[in-house]
């Protein structure tokens, strides 16, 4: 069964209302369970849960420690290209946008990741706007080839695929894949989605089981927070996710939580997503999902980073620009959009060791599947 046929059992509203329902003694019961289920993470959802954030953060801290040690992966995007064909009502990248369009030559690209590369990382996660012809396959291909030597890990985060294509780039040297559904409400995702191949919903939530099929090491999922009502969104995120473990459970599963951030065209947040409601939501994403890793982006703030360590984050990203040639050259036109934690990577790396945290910089190597 794939995951749109278990979605599409759900009633959005009625999963909203389910959740609206739950009470002090379900939250309770649901901070007691073993294992949580589904009905327990509505409850951890719950706004009666709002009253147990520092219970919840403290079975959440000791979860991460006992799975995870008290470590952090650290990684950094690389933008090779803000060209893009979908009209995305959030994104900077949307094509009707004014903003400088590129695409690095593989010379430009070996050089980002060269400065990358000096900055102490060895995992990059490789961006791209959604405009195949610009960077298909093949480039993203001859781009790995250039770069491969230096990093011990490289991801993706691009347009969906079918099996093949992830299979080739799986081959160039790719063991990640980074893919958010942005909403797993239809009638949103419809709205939000105008034109472009990304106006397939359906397409875009099966990408991530084409990637484990092809035989993807690492799949990150999340929802875009900010669009629609956050305790439906991460309910289907963690619906998702488990999906995800249990049938292709030699993939390593990673969840993201990204709130908006200013980018150009001006959209708002239809649903803004509260500091409060962020940290209930990272609780229970990973009371859900004990062995999954949950990663925290620079959209943060610096501050809100640091507190939110003990929650349950095992990958932050640092240092971060949003743009094609935003490291080698400094150039932050035609970004994404923007930061909000601007400390550069060393300074990250002392912030976590004078948190008793090890800041990790390698835990993998191709080496170990013979490649």
């Amino acid at each position: 069964m794939t995951f749109q046929q278990i979605l599409d059992r759900y009633d959005l509203l009625e999963v909203e209302a389910r959740i609206a329902a739950k009470q002090p003694a379900d939250v309770e019961a649901a901070l007691a369970a073993d294992h949580p289920g589904l009905d327990d993470f509505m409850a951890l959802l719950s706004p009666a849960a709002a009253a147990y954030l520092e219970p919840m953060a403290q079975r959440a801290h000791r979860l991460t420690v006992q799975r995870f040690g008290k470590t952090i992966l650290m990684y950094a995007p690389l933008y090779l290209s803000n060209e893009c064909t979908n009209g995305c009502r959030y994104c900077g990248f949307n094509a009707r946008n004014e903003v400088p369009r590129r695409t690095l030559t593989l010379d430009e690209a070996e050089a980002e990741a060269r400065v990358l590369h000096e900055r102490g990382f060895r995992h990059l996660l490789l961006v791209t706007g959604e405009a195949p012809k610009a960077a298909d396959t093949d480039y993203l291909a001859a781009v790995v080839a250039r770069i491969r030597p230096l990093f011990s890990s490289l991801s993706i985060e691009v347009y969906p695929m079918e099996e093949a294509g992830y299979r080739q780039v799986i081959a160039a040297g790719i063991d990640g894949l980074t893919l958010y559904q942005e909403t797993y409400d239809r009638a949103l995702y419809a709205e939000m989605h105008p034109f472009g191949k990304k106006r397939d919903f359906a397409f875009r939530l099966s990408a991530p089981e084409h990637a484990a099929r092809a035989g993807m090491r690492r799949i990150g999922i999340g929802a875009l927070l900010g669009l629609g009502k956050f305790r439906v969104e991460a309910f289907c995120t963690g619906l998702h996710a488990l999906h995800l473990a249990r049938h292709y459970w030699r993939t390593h599963l990673t969840v993201s939580f990204p709130r908006m951030r200013p980018a150009d065209g001006g959209f708002q947040p239809l649903n803004p997503v509260s500091d409060r409601d962020f940290v209930q939501l990272i609780c229970a994403l990973r009371l859900l999902l004990p062995d999954a890793g949950l990663v925290l982006s620079t959209r943060e703030s610096a501050q809100l980073r640091d507190n939110l360590l003990p929650l349950g984050i095992t990958q932050m990203s640092a240092g971060s620009c949003t743009s094609p040639g935003g490291y080698a050259e400094k150039d932050e036109s035609g970004r994404q959009f923007i930061i909000d934690d601007d400390r550069t990577p060393a300074e990250v790396e002392a912030m976590l060791r004078s948190r008793g945290y090890d800041p990790v910089w390698k835990d993998w190597d191709n080496a170990f599947h013979g490649r």
